[in-house]
């Protein structure tokens, strides 16, 4: 499997999207192994990563994020990482880990030392790849699930957040990270675009925003673009194509409308 991998980036002449490549590869593995190890039973996938994954995004993501929506004794986050270390090292790859399940958020880094420099993507010899993987083990209620099955490398089969979702995932993002990514400004144009795409799931929005003090009146299915549009007025573009830009296909063509105008349109405003 690691020589599929070398196949793989050599197919690319560009270090950043080398990197990319070989993140999402592994990425796909450590999913793989979570499903050998039962954890998408109580677990849902959520983020941008699964957005990429099951949907076909554009971009490229660090963060694999769960939501512990099923029943919690059958949750063991630590387990879940014996698995994924076994599995990896038996493919031939040299990893540790950094470990931290004393929050809510129970969280792990997954490190490849050398690996960078191995697959020619870094100069530096001790470079390290780290995927993270995020688990919310008290998130909002109110999520819709479903069930995949897709083809990413490997054949996965994934319990996640459904389309509405998805998107009253990234629109709490938008309202209430302190300093706001140019990914998730990213993100929300790819939903927007798509006029198939489901109207986000408003009870699933609130609860979120009652989690993280939101301190302002419930949204509702007319006012959460008004609210959205009130967040996006004072950003700076060019900051915001400078964070995603790393993160796309070489030939993305949605970057070009990443501005001011194209959400106005998007929202209505």
């Amino acid at each position: 499997m690691k020589d599929y991998l070398v196949d793989l980036v050599q197919s690319s002449p560009d270090p950043s999207h080398r990197r990319n490549l070989t993140r999402e590869y592994l990425q796909s593995l450590i999913l793989h192994s979570l499903q050998r190890a039962g954890a998408m039973i109580p677990l849902a996938f959520h983020g941008g990563t699964a957005l990429r994954i099951l949907f076909g995004s554009q971009r490229f993501s660090e963060v694999l994020d769960f939501a512990l929506e099923g029943v919690h004794e059958n949750y063991v986050f630590r387990s879940y990482l014996k698995y994924i270390r076994s599995d990896l090292e038996s493919q031939g790859y040299s990893m540790n880990m950094k470990i931290n399940d004393q929050k809510v958020v129970h969280s792990a880094f997954v490190r490849f030392p050398g690996l960078p420099y191995e697959l020619n993507f870094s100069p530096h010899e001790d470079e390290t790849l780290s995927i993270k993987l995020e688990v919310d083990t008290n998130p909002p209620v109110g999520a819709g699930l479903k069930n995949s099955l897709v083809r990413k490398h490997v054949v996965l089969h994934l319990q996640h957040h459904n389309q509405a979702s998805l998107l009253a995932g990234k629109l709490h993002a938008i309202l209430q990270r302190p300093f706001l990514k140019g990914r998730d400004v990213y993100d929300l144009m790819w939903y927007l675009s798509d006029p198939d795409w489901p109207q986000p799931n408003m009870t699933l929005l609130n609860n979120a925003l009652l989690q993280t003090d939101w301190g302002r009146d419930a949204l509702t299915s007319a006012s959460w673009r008004r609210a959205v549009g009130e967040r996006l007025e004072a950003i700076d573009w060019d900051t915001v194509v400078l964070d995603v830009r790393p993160f796309l296909e070489p030939d993305e063509q949605l970057l070009e409308l990443l501005n001011r105008d194209t959400f106005w349109r998007l929202l209505g405003s």
